[in-house]
Parts: structure tokens; C-alpha cells; sequence
């Protein structure tokens, strides 16, 4: 039943068929029967939370990213130096969900403090795709790819500040949303790089993508960079009509000297998508972008988020909260805690953080990465003036071995590889929809869109996602 899309589960919940209890109770079966296997999740709920509501999602079982703040309930943010780390408050978008009748069945695992691509960094231990064992399900957000992908719930929360939601999602064969940055407030999400993150959402379709967005979207004032509300339920804009929409992919990003088989088949699926895209009235256009432009997408976003993380992160000392070390005297204690409690690749990104932060670096560094990502958005914003968005492969590759794992790309891969933090640059919405598949793992294509127009995103997903044929996937370990 949880493999189920949401209208369905409504359906049979209001014929009284199954109860909210019925649902709980089978997810969280699935979540300790796939856990060991697949390690989705950080914490299983033991007791389903009451709440009376009348909305879709009422009595819809649900999994939460575990750097998401549940008061009385282990948040970890997947770090040892949080492992027993107990909120004494909610988010806000965990506190919408509540009110709105949904349940929580577990809080899944993330890359360290949300700090990775790989679902291989949590302190539990590696997250594994379930379309293949031997295969990450990308990060950061991989507990909550992997728990949609294998039937235990219709929808996850999650965040993204690369790709962290949309890149798993197409490892996972699933819908990851990244709303427009504001569109869904922030409080009580763990901060990663400030001016990039975004929580979104993980699903089996982009109708159930609208269903959560209608419940979690709108201002919040905890939140200072919350958008006003749009008013719009993106559920009723959904089939809008899309004939005359005009999308652009990038030329430079496709280009392939390399050989690759593996991507050329990802290329000729994209292709095929976007023939399918035309048929149904989409205007497609191929455009040029400044390749030395593409090209510092990765490296202004390695400065920019690792010097966000280093600032927002320095309160992880062990003094106020998290897992203390004992030392001799307070800086001792916060050295030891911190050197404990990190793994390497976090304690890597904080040494990029505090060397580009340091006042004689920071105007050749961080100043420029921040120059250069505006000139990046500016590019865009020029081109989103006669277009309704971009449309591109997910990623440059299906989900990669983990023997394969590299934290450098080649550069073929460059452009393909790190698109999506457009996405977050510019505060776009983007959505990653599952489209085909190489090599027996699927494979996904991408559009964003202008600021602020995220029913029109899911709605043009959503059109497409129709005649592809991939929603509602879940894996073979179903």
C-alpha cells in the first residue's frame, strides 16, 4: 500500500479501507526489514504521533532528512559530534507536516551534516541504491531517496545546496523537487551554506511533489529569507496547459570527446526525452553558454559553501550541545570535540572554509567566487527573459559503484556533472524527473526554471513525466 501514489492512499484511507494505522505500521515494517540491507534510516518512529487533520496528506506516512530539528525526537544531522542529540524544538516545515496529518515513520540518513554527493559519509554507515547494492544512491539527501525508491513511503523531505535532493532522486529512479530558495522556510534545518540551501522534496510523482509543496510552502517568521506566499496550490495548476513553453538545453554541457559509452547513452536518452517534449508543444532550443563560465560552476561553489559551512558550523564545539569530549581546559575540550567528532571530509571542507575566509584571502577568494557565481546568474536571468527554463540530463553518469567513488571530476564531466548548482545559485526551482534507463540503473533529466515560478516547474515536469512513462517507479528490491 505505501508503494502507493498519494491520491491512491487518500482514496483508500476516506473508503476507511485502511486506517492511518494501517499505513504506519506496514512503512515502518518495510523501514526495519530493508534497514540493515539498505540503511535508510538514523531513527524508526516506534509509535505512530496522533494528529487530527482534513488534508491530503492525513494519515500519510512520510520519511524526514535527520538534519531537520523533531523536539523529543534524535536528530543527527548523520555526525557522531550530534549522535545523541535531542532538539528541544520543530521545524518548521516537520511542524506544517504535523498539523497537516501527516506521519512520521523515520528520520533518514545524510551524507555528514549534509556535506556530500556520495550517501557514504553518515555516521551510521553507507546508504545503498536499491535498484543496485553495489551502487550509491548519491547524497546528500540518500535515506530519503532510498526510502521513496523502495516503497516504505510516498514522500520524503530533504535539502538541497548542490544537488543534494535532485541528484539522488535520479540515482533512485524517483521525483527530487528543489523549490525556489525561501519558497519553504529553513528553521529548524541544520545550516550548510546559508545563501544555498533549500528544503524540498522526494517523490514517486510530480502531482505528489505539489500535494506536500501546497502543505509546506509560505512564510515563516523564524525565518528571514521565507518568501511571502505565493497563494497558488501548485496541486490545481499541475495540468496546466504547457503547448508554446519554451525550454533551452546547453550546448556545452552535452559535448562528449570523451567516448564514454555510458554517457553517450545518457545523451541519446536526453535527446529522445526532448523529441518527446516537442510533441506535446514544447519550443526547444539549444543555446551556447561561455564555456570558461560553465567552468567555474564547481569551483564558486566549493568556496562559497565550504566558507558558509566553516561560519555556520563553529558552534559544534561540545560546550553548548552535541558529543563532549573531555580535555583539560575549554579549548582543549573544543579541539578534542571537534577533532573526534568530524570525519575527514568535513574537517577537509572547514580548513578550505577557514583559509578562504581569512582577511588576506578573502577579496581573491570568496569575493571573487561570489562575483563569479552573479556573473553566472546574471547569464541566466538574461536567458530566462525569453525562456521558461533549461532542461538538461540529471547528472553526468547513472549511479556510480562505490569502488568508483571520487570527490574529482574529469573534464568531460565538468559541465554535466555540476548544472544543478545552478539551480542553487541563482535560488531556482529544479526538478529532477526519472527518464529511462542505462545499463539497467535509471536515469533522470532536469528542468529549472525562473525564481518564484515553481507551479510552472512542476508543471511542465509533470506534463513531460506523463508521456515518459518512469513515475511511480519503485525499485526491483520491492
Amino acid at each position: 500500500m505505501t508503494e502507493l501514489f498519494i491520491d491512491d492512499m487518500r482514496k483508500e484511507l476516506d473508503n476507511k479501507s485502511v486506517t492511518s494505522s494501517d499505513l504506519f505500521n506496514e512503512a515502518r515494517d518495510k523501514a526495519l526489514k530493508y534497514q540493515d540491507e539498505y540503511n535508510s534510516f538514523v531513527t524508526i518512529m516506534d509509535k505512530k504521533e496522533e494528529m487530527d487533520s482534513n488534508t491530503k496528506l492525513s494519515g500519510i506516512p512520510y520519511g524526514l532528512k535527520d538534519n531537520i530539528s523533531t523536539k523529543g525526537i534524535l536528530t543527527t544531522g548523520s555526525s557522531n559530534i550530534l549522535k545523541d542529540y535531542i532538539p528541544v524544538y520543530d521545524a518548521t516545515v516537520y511542524r506544517k507536516l504535523k498539523e497537516a496529518g501527516a506521519v512520521l515513520v523515520g528520520k533518514t540518513v545524510l551524507d555528514e551534516l549534509a556535506m556530500g554527493g556520495t550517501g557514504t559519509t553518515g555516521h551510521t554507515g553507507i546508504v545503498r541504491n536499491p535498484w543496485d547494492k553495489d551502487r550509491m544512491i548519491g547524497g546528500s539527501s540518500s535515506g530519503s531517496a532510498s526510502s521513496v525508491a523502495l516503497g516504505i513511503v510516498p514522500f520524503s523531505i530533504g535539502s538541497d545546496t548542490g544537488d543534494s535532493i535532485r541528484k539522488p532522486a535520479s540515482y533512485g529512479g524517483v521525483v527530487g523537487f528543489k523549490p525556489t530558495y525561501g519558497r519553504v522556510s529553513r528553521y529548524g534545518l541544520f545550516a550548510f551554506a546559508s545563501s544555498l540551501d533549500t528544503v524540498g522534496v522526494i517523490a514517486r510523482s510530480t502531482r505528489d511533489i505539489s500535494y506536500v509543496m501546497d502543505i509546506i510552502k509560505g512564510h515563516d517568521d523564524r525565518d528571514m529569507t521565507s518568501l511571502p506566499d505565493d497563494n497558488i496550490l501548485y496541486s490545481d495548476n499541475i495540468n496546466n496547459e504547457i503547448k508554446g513553453k519554451k525550454l533551452f538545453y546547453i550546448k556545452e554541457a552535452l559535448e562528449n570527446k570523451s567516448g564514454n559509452k555510458e554517457l553517450e547513452q545518457i545523451i541519446d536518452n536526453f535527446y529522445k526525452t526532448i523529441d518527446k517534449a516537442r510533441e506535446i508543444g514544447f519550443i526547444i532550443d539549444e543555446v551556447s553558454i561561455d564555456k570558461e563560465l560553465l567552468e567555474t560552476i564547481y569551483p564558486a561553489y566549493n568556496v562559497i559553501s565550504c566558507a558558509e559551512a566553516t561560519s555556520n558550523n563553529s558552534n559544534l564545539t561540545g560546550i553548548c550541545f552535541g558529543n563532549r569530549i573531555d580535555g583539560k581546559d575549554i579549548n582543549d575540550i573544543m579541539m578534542k570535540t571537534r577533532t573526534e567528532g568530524f570525519s575527514e571530509l568535513i574537517k577537509r571542507r572547514f580548513v578550505i572554509g577557514s583559509y578562504v575566509l581569512q582577511k588576506e584571502n578573502q577579496d581573491k577568494l570568496f569575493l571573487n567566487a561570489c562575483r563569479v557565481r552573479r556573473l553566472i546568474v546574471d547569464r541566466f536571468n538574461e536567458l530566462f527573459k525569453e525562456y521558461d527554463g533549461y532542461i538538461l540530463p540529471s547528472t553526468e553518469r547513472i549511479a556510480p559503484r562505490f569502488n568508483e567513488a571520487s570527490d574529482k571530476l574529469g573534464d568531460d564531466y565538468l559541465i554535466l556533472g555540476n548544472h544543478l548548482i545552478i539551480g542553487n545559485f541563482g535560488g531556482y526551482p529544479s526538478i529532477s524527473i526519472p527518464s529511462g534507463f542505462v545499463n539497467n540503473m535509471p536515469v533522470g533529466i532536469s528542468i529549472t526554471g525562473r525564481a518564484k515560478e515553481d507551479y510552472l516547474v512542476l508543471n511542465m515536469a509533470n506534463k513531460l513525466e506523463e508521456v515518459l512513462g518512469y513515475k511511480g517507479q519503485v525499485s526491483k528490491s520491492e
